[in-house]
């Protein structure tokens, strides 16, 4: 069959879907410079492809510009074709960087943390995946047996990881019914964000060349587990050198790492709206189901919302190359973008404003009292995502980090979305996410 090569530009946009437009790839070195034609409203296209009150109506331009370092060409060397993408920027037709790009947003929290702190970003994000129609589910929680049974697509998701640029870690049977999990290695800036999306695409694309579909969704069955996203992140100073690590401190933080932390827990219940933004996320986001559910830090603990991560190394210059933590309450149903974007914005406000390094919690926060949890400063996190929208658009502070505009595109976005599922039971709900994620 004939055929013109396409190469396609993507965004990821605030439903956390990754949508744009293919050209053919010999007018790469001129969309490059011209990009090709956005229209603003698509910023109102919810998960569901359904369209929410848009401010901006049938008017507007905008280009979205693919970057060429951004760039994916993967051959699965099965006959079938070439997958070819690009992630990119959205801007007006000056060149200016839209309000509502996430790449762009991420860009400007990533410059204001290093404006504040001196510091820049590693980081990288672990995910977890369920097949879909997968026939039987036996117990296989961790086994041989049930990475066996995807050991074709494991494989050739690694393969296709590489090809892209992203360094494969692990990939394995997680505890839930057909759950696994595939990790990759740290990059820096936003480049972790953009492998994000990278994987993600890569994980179906894999899965569909094995005959098979996988979900991201963050919940299949709200009576099991769910798949959660956790950002892993470390500091480098202007030098290049670890900036994270405090070896004087009882748990390892640099009184930086520890004001960052403080802020994206004082700010957590009203940034959870970005992170964990559908409307099944706050099924996950409950106690003992190894998630989040208060503002908490926790010492190598999967229950906190950030989390203290083990190191491998008695030396301490190995142990402040390894030295991270991670944040846990997020899913797939974010853009990589805008999430990250939000937490390293609430952790510069701490820096900014000097907060404290916070208590670090070695105990199961569910068992003690709404007193005696308001006595040490825990907030149990947003139990909807009405409720998440709403301490996201009433804190100013919050809201004063993004462009103007910003918050209330991204509210009546979502709003319509818990809209579209209005007159539909619990499982059905996570039945119409697992379609989309």
């Amino acid at each position: 069959m004939i055929s013109n090569p396409l190469v396609f530009a993507a965004t990821s946009d605030i439903a956390g879907r990754t949508r744009g437009k293919a050209f053919p790839v010999l007018e790469l070195d001129k969309r490059l410079k011209r990009g090709i034609g956005w229209t603003p409203t698509n910023v109102m296209i919810t998960c569901f492809d359904a369209i929410a009150p848009s401010p901006f109506g049938s008017l507007g331009d905008l280009l979205l510009i693919p970057d060429p370092e951004a760039r994916v060409e993967v051959d699965f060397a099965d006959g079938g074709l070439v997958e070819h993408f690009m992630l990119g920027d959205i801007t007006d037709l000056d060149g200016r960087p839209w309000d509502c790009c996430t790449r762009s947003i991420l860009k400007a929290a990533l410059e204001r943390l290093r404006s504040c702190g001196g510091i820049q970003l590693v980081s990288a994000f672990e995910h977890e995946f369920q097949m879909l129609d997968a026939g039987e589910v036996l117990p296989d929680a961790y086994s041989l047996r049930g990475f066996t049974r995807r050991r074709q697509l494991g494989e050739a998701l690694m393969a296709a990881l590489a090809q892209a640029g992203l360094t494969p870690d692990t990939f394995m049977k997680e505890f839930g019914p057909n759950q696994y999990e595939v990790t990759n290695g740290p990059a820096q800036g936003h480049r972790s964000a953009d492998q994000a999306v990278i994987l993600r695409e890569l994980t179906r694309m894999a899965a569909q060349r094995c005959g098979e579909q996988v979900t991201f969704a963050p919940i299949l069955d709200p009576t099991s587990v769910g798949n959660g996203v956790h950002i892993h992140m470390s500091f480098l100073d202007g030098n290049g050198s670890p900036a994270t690590y405090d070896e004087n401190d009882p748990f390892g933080m640099s009184k930086l790492t520890g004001s960052f932390i403080a802020g994206v827990l004082k700010y957590l219940d009203s940034i959870v709206a970005l992170t964990a933004p559908s409307d099944i996320s706050y099924l996950r986001l409950t106690p003992n189901r190894w998630s989040a559910a208060y503002n908490n830090l926790g010492f190598r603990d999967r229950e906190a919302s950030v989390r203290i991560c083990p190191t491998t190394s008695a030396d301490p210059e190995k142990i402040a190359r390894q030295y991270n933590f991670e944040y846990r309450a997020a899913d797939a149903a974010a853009s990589p973008h805008l999430a990250l974007a939000s937490i390293l914005n609430a952790g510069a406000q701490g820096i900014e404003d000097g907060l404290p390094t916070p208590q670090v919690t070695q105990e199961n926060l569910s068992v003690l009292s709404e007193a005696q949890l308001s006595d040490r400063g825990y907030k149990r996190l947003p139990q909807s995502l009405e409720e998440a929208l709403l301490r996201f658009e009433q804190n100013d502070v919050v809201t004063r980090w993004f462009p103007d505009g910003f918050a209330s595109i991204y509210t009546a976005h979502k709003r319509a979305e818990i809209a579209h599922l209005s007159d539909r039971t619990v499982k059905e709900r996570c039945a119409a996410y697992s379609k989309v994620y």
